[in-house]
């Protein structure tokens, strides 16, 4: 668990100085119009609109641009968006869960298969790697004037099954169904989160040499870059290794 919260501490800072920003705003309009899509355009009224406009926030998206998305996705006539998941194997047995937005199951479906076959993986059927994964809420804090001890001690009794501090941010673990809460509890203390989401962590990994992992972690950005594809988690083993050389 703590390399691949590490491997995110590493992509967050890497994407917030590259051109990545510009798809992790894309990923959050999605999100947003989905929201919109299902439960309207009230923010304080929609907890899944309340979450995507708070991780906009976190990423320093404009509020011009937030709105917008908003506007649209309350516009009828915008094209619908459908959420899907995909599960396949890379290389060496790694495991890949892939969560999409789209508005092209068919385009998505063949870009997928694509990326695994040029990869020499493979797409597996729907729950056949669901076991490997437990689904866990994430959430990153900046420290900012917490006092760690004081606010990890409140945050486990609230329902945390950990909170790691690293970097001068805060990784708050919860269980998939103590999410909701946790997010009303971080409100209630007026702490503001950079980033809330439900995340697929694996229960156990594989490890591989350097080399070898550095090729996953490259299909794993090809999957990332697909307009369509939201989330890619993945059960490859971030050694400290591996993490070091990743850093450089």
């Amino acid at each position: 668990m703590s390399g691949h919260s590490k491997w995110s501490t590493i992509k967050r800072k890497k994407g917030a100085l590259d051109a990545k920003r510009s798809k992790i705003f894309s990923k959050i309009i999605k999100d947003i119009t989905v929201a919109v899509r299902e439960g309207g355009s009230d923010i304080d009224g929609n907890a899944k609109l309340r979450l995507a406009v708070a991780n906009a926030k976190g990423a320093n998206m404009p509020k011009d641009n937030v709105q917008r998305a908003i506007n649209k996705a309350s516009d009828k006539n915008s094209a619908a968006l459908v959420e899907s998941t995909y599960e396949g194997y890379a290389p060496h047995g790694v495991a890949l869960f892939i969560e999409c937005t789209t508005d092209n199951i068919q385009r998505t479906v063949a870009n997928i298969r694509s990326y695994f076959t040029k990869h020499g993986g493979n797409l597996g059927t729907n729950g056949s790697l669901s076991f490997i994964f437990d689904r866990k809420g994430i959430f990153t804090v900046p420290k900012g004037n917490l006092v760690e001890d004081d606010f990890v001690m409140e945050i486990i009794d609230a329902g945390a099954e950990d909170a790691v501090l690293e970097d001068d941010v805060f990784t708050i673990t919860t269980s998939f169904e103590n999410f909701g809460s946790m997010q009303k509890k971080l409100e209630a203390m007026k702490i503001e989160v950079e980033n809330a989401e439900i995340q697929r962590i694996p229960k156990t990994t594989v490890k591989l040499n350097n080399e070898s992992a550095k090729k996953i972690l490259r299909l794993v950005e090809i999957f990332e870059e697909d307009e369509d594809i939201q989330n890619v988690y993945h059960n490859l083993e971030m050694t400290d290794e591996l993490m070091n050389e990743l850093e450089k």
